[in-house]
């Protein structure tokens, strides 16, 4: 039989561990207890957050046309819809149009005023693709710059709104034209893949009448007579310099040349039969 102290003791280690088992179920409880007040808060307020969200939702509003007016009721602002599409205008305190934006069916357009109300600067993209433009006080455009299928372009216009400056990007390399008063271009300046850097000029008819290049054979000058029909043609290649003349009909009728050799010159019928050499 077990002595009296020995069940006393025994009776004081349950009573221990039942302690810290009540201890630890407290502790669960009160963490049990807590995650339920959290969450029962979270979900108040994400019920009251929804519920304010859906009491603040915009409404939708349809209609043609709507005009912003500022403190004193004057038209700032007008958004309308017409036959070829929406516009969006902005106006200054005097009415003047300061900003537009429109979209049609050629593509978006931004446009910027002065306060004459009169367009200083556009931003478009076409079909062509993107273009912008700025105009002067009188509106007549001063400069383009765009990019097109054929590349990069920009151009500068005259007080008459012609355009005298055009420098183009194409695959073959960098093109500058210079225009005359008509716009018709009188010179050209080019840096190309075959013939190297290049400067060619025009008559008024826009024919070209002489060519300077700089291809890897040596430089070359051209002088055209008739349209397309080179006239003389001036070269330096490896072996030495060379002077060409051609008739009307743009065959060769004389050559002079000068190698290590010595100079030579060779002459020629219509026929392009040799008819008188020397040496």
């Amino acid at each position: 039989m077990k002595t009296v102290e020995k069940r006393l003791e025994e009776v004081e280690c349950e009573l221990a561990a039942s302690k810290r088992r009540n201890r630890r179920l407290w502790i669960a409880l009160v963490v049990i207890m807590a995650g339920c007040a959290l969450a029962w808060t979270f979900t108040k307020g994400m019920g009251t957050a929804w519920g304010q969200a859906d009491a603040k939702a915009p409404k939708i509003i349809r209609a043609n046309a709507f005009v912003l007016e500022d403190d004193q009721g004057r038209e700032r602002g007008k958004m309308q819809m017409t036959a070829n599409g929406p516009i969006l205008g902005l106006y200054d305190e005097n009415r003047k149009t300061s900003v537009g934006l429109s979209v049609n069916k050629e593509g978006p357009m931004l446009t910027l005023s002065d306060e004459n109300g009169r367009p200083r600067a556009d931003l478009s993209v076409l079909k062509e693709g993107p273009a912008l433009r700025l105009f002067d006080e009188n509106g007549r455009p001063s400069a383009a710059l765009g990019v097109l299928k054929e590349g990069p372009t920009l151009s500068l216009f005259d007080e008459n709104g012609k355009p005298r400056v055009m420098l183009v990007l194409v695959k073959d390399g960098p093109i500058l034209v210079l225009n005359d008063k008509n716009g018709k271009p009188r010179a050209a300046l080019g840096v190309g893949s075959k013939d190297g850097p290049s400067l060619s000029l025009y008559d008024e008819k826009r024919t070209l009448s002489a060519k300077l290049s700089v291809p890897e054979t040596g430089p070359r000058l051209r002088l055209e007579g008739d349209p397309g029909k080179t006239g003389a043609m001036l070269s330096v290649i490896k072996k030495g310099p060379g002077l060409g003349l051609l008739d009307e009909k743009g065959k060769l009728r004389a050559m002079l040349g000068l190698t290590k050799g010595g100079p030579s010159l060779y002459l020629w019928d219509e026929k392009g039969k040799a008819t008188w050499s020397a040496p």
